[in-house]
């Protein structure tokens, strides 16, 4: 890459494109997304054209946007030529409505109402992922025929493992694999040899579910259909890649307490990371009051053994820590199908017997730290254990069902995680801690 800046900076363009071709293009996208926008341009234009179109489809969609404002009709129309169709929208929705306009212009009148018909499914959805560029068969034809017209329109496809046969109305009727084609004699008939017991799912579909789907039966590709089952397109496994990591990202963002964001976190303005934290933080700091008020309750008791205040940042600490342990093993559970809202019972029977065993080993513990080593009162430290082993009972219970009862309510579980889940538990803590301490050093 140094090699190939160096050669640009001695304009000797000749050489860096000989460069440029020995390198793979997801390299070279990054390379571009690294320097400046007017090298950015020249090491573009010098890419030969079906290169440069892969190198397009990998990337920033400020450097795509850059690129698109600053080349000339005939490039545009170059680029799209040979983009694959699933591409073409990716990097469509991430432009203003004037640039989506100049390059619609440049495409033909087929494409340019496909493109039209594809930014109108809504945004995540199965119908906004899909490519058109599939391979598709008809159930009579042998094998032989199969592949003979797979070698005459497989270069414009996005992938040729996996072929959907249809009738004369595009309904999806089966599906057969390249490797089953060629295994196969060349006089059998594909009706005979296709796997009828179709996945698929619908355009409308939420991009989530769509990868579930893949995870769950370790596809590559997958048939969309529309309500008539015909099929209109596929997903491949590079977009799902991508949605997977996009979930996974906004999971950790809501499980922090933060507004999701798909932008990248150096190019995000302070403005901007600052108005997706603060709502959430305000929310947690009104809520927090209660812990205050529970305080302001027992302050005669904490008067009265001014060192039991010396651990309430222990118990809020472990309860806290104890709730999101289980949360989060909750939320992933959710995410990956192994945990369903149905499953509520088992999972607070599962939370409530390994919440007894962390319990008793952390009170007895504490308990040991507090009396022998620190010397703290008897009475004070059976307190602080007692209230040590139902705070974390309490904690795993309410971590476990929390993020439960937001997917029953058609939530995203996510947002049952860490913060909030402190909250609740710091204020039952609390409660639990002075009610142990007035019944047993009465107060």
């Amino acid at each position: 890459m140094e090699k190939v800046l160096e050669l640009i900076r001695e304009n000797k363009l000749m050489e860096a494109r000989n460069e440029l071709i020995d390198m793979n293009v997801v390299d070279i996208a990054q390379l571009l997304d690294e320097t400046s926008q007017e090298k950015t341009l020249i090491i573009f234009r010098i890419l030969p054209k079906d290169m440069s179109a892969d190198v397009f489809s990998y990337l920033s969609p400020e450097q795509q946007r850059y690129i698109i404002e600053s080349i000339t009709d005939k490039e545009i129309k170059s680029i799209i030529d040979e983009l694959f169709f699933d591409d073409t929208i990716d990097f469509l929705e991430e432009l203003p409505a004037n640039v989506v306009k100049k390059v619609i212009k440049n495409t033909d009148e087929n494409t340019r109402a496909l493109i039209n018909q594809f930014l109108k499914y809504p945004e995540n959805s199965a119908g906004s992922l899909m490519t058109i560029e599939y391979v598709d068969l008809k159930k009579i034809m042998t094998v032989k025929e199969a592949l003979g017209h797979i070698k005459k329109t497989a270069t414009d496809k996005e992938t040729i493992n996996t072929c959907y046969v249809m009738d004369k109305n595009r309904r999806l009727e089966g599906v057969i694999s390249i490797r089953q084609l060629i295994l196969n004699d060349d006089d059998t008939i594909i009706n005979d040899i296709m796997d009828e017991n179709v996945i698929y799912v619908h355009t409308l579909e939420d991009q989530e579910y769509v990868a579930d789907t893949f995870r769950k039966y370790d596809f590559t590709s997958m048939p969309v259909v529309d309500n008539e089952n015909r099929l209109v397109g596929i997903i491949t496994i590079d977009d799902i890649v991508d949605i997977i990591e996009q979930e996974n990202t906004e999971d950790f963002q809501k499980m922090a307490a933060m507004a999701p964001s798909e932008e990248e976190y150096l190019k995000t303005g302070i403005f901007s990371l600052a108005k997706h934290r603060i709502l959430w933080l305000l929310v947690l700091m009104i809520s927090a009051t209660f812990t205050g008020n529970i305080i302001k309750k027992f302050e005669d008791v904490l008067q009265s053994v001014v060192v039991l205040a010396a651990f309430i940042p222990m118990l809020m600490d472990t309860g806290g820590n104890a709730g999101s342990q289980s949360s989060t093993l909750i939320i992933r559970g959710l995410a990956l199908g192994e945990i369903e809202a149905k499953d509520v019972l088992k999972v607070i029977w599962k939370e409530l017997r390994v919440s007894i065993v962390v319990g008793v080993a952390l009170s007895i513990i504490n308990f040991g730290r507090i009396y022998f080593l620190e010397k703290t009162d008897l009475f004070v430290s059976i307190a602080i254990s007692i209230s040590m082993f139902f705070t974390v009972i309490i904690a795993k219970v309410v971590g476990g069902i929390l993020p439960l009862i937001a997917k029953k309510l058609k939530l995203d579980p996510a947002i049952m995680a860490g913060p909030l889940i402190t909250t609740i538990v710091d204020a039952l803590a609390l409660m639990i801690y002075f009610k142990s301490a007035t019944i047993l050093l009465g107060i």
